[in-house]
């Protein structure tokens, strides 16, 4: 089973006269790079919030946010009347002594002025709350994680069909490759013939054909890959993260099509290794955004 590191959750729940906002979002990356914003009031429990994350989500870049929206008559700060008061006073007694006009709009300058709207009450964080903030973060990460799953089966998909072709375009080799050694001995003949001066022992080139064919063999190449193409399927169905590891598969099933390319001699055949260096590389970019 394959997870995506791309993903999105969110989810809001109530608490008395509060509204609990949770997002998290992922990106690919190859380690858990963790980014909060996180209410004041739940500060105090960011380090709990984040072993929760790193324990749901194990890597990726991820962005968390948890902020509070509250009903604005219940949440207005109050006005000091006494401060207002006495900054009326003094203000009017600078006016009239030192020849200063008063202000046209009395309630916007007193309003600006500080202290004149404050608030004494420190909120504090209830277990209560606390609980019902946990539901609102474990039901974001559901989301994500589900979101992940989704998008997992649509690489699963990709990585199918990406390896079922670099397989096929193998097989299609077959037939180049058992036709090259006689065109490779014709090639070589034919070169001799035309230098008529030159006598060859024929045993002696058909020791180093031997030996020219042996260098060029790909059976060994084909095996490899073929091994490889089985384990990046076996792996796919683990079911447990391993994005890295089908990373580490892709790489060597890399080597093996280039060592085949080097050998080839022929155009059908360099064509075919070109196709399956495509098919491979579209692996490679998806494998990226494998958990």
């Amino acid at each position: 089973m394959i997870l995506s590191m791309t993903g999105y959750g969110k989810a809001v729940v109530t608490y008395k006269e509060k509204k609990i906002n949770v997002e998290v979002k992922s990106l690919n990356s190859k380690a858990l790079d963790l980014s909060t914003r996180i209410a004041p009031i739940y500060r105090e429990k960011e380090m709990e919030i984040r072993q929760v994350i790193a324990k749901a989500l194990i890597r990726g870049k991820v962005d968390f946010s948890i902020w509070v929206e509250k009903d604005a008559t219940v949440d207005a700060a109050p006005i000091n009347g006494a401060i207002v008061e006495n900054y009326y006073k003094q203000l009017k007694a600078i006016s009239a002594s030192a020849g200063i006009p008063e202000p046209s709009d009395w309630f916007a300058t007193l309003l600006s002025l500080p202290d004149v709207t404050t608030r004494t009450q420190i909120e504090e964080l209830s277990d209560k709350e606390w609980q019902v903030a946990q539901q609102a973060i474990h039901q974001a990460l559901d989301a994500l994680l589900a979101f992940r799953r989704q998008e997992g089966a649509a690489l699963e998909k990709k990585f199918h069909e990406k390896v079922d072709n670099i397989e096929a375009l193998l097989h299609s080799i077959e037939p180049y490759e058992k036709s090259r050694v006689p065109k490779i001995k014709e090639t070589i003949v034919k070169g001799l013939q035309q230098i008529p001066e030159v006598e060859y022992d024929k045993n002696r080139l058909e020791q180093e054909l031997i030996y020219y064919i042996e260098k060029l063999d790909i059976s060994e190449e084909k095996q490899r890959l073929a091994n490889h193409l089985k384990y990046f399927r076996e792996t796919m169905a683990e079911n447990q993260p391993n994005g890295k590891k089908l990373g580490f598969i892709a790489q060597e099933m890399g080597r093996e099509i280039n060592t085949t390319g080097s050998k080839s001699n022929q155009a059908e055949m360099q064509n075919i290794v070109v196709k399956m260096k495509d098919e491979l590389e579209q692996i490679k970019e998806q494998v990226l955004n494998a958990l």
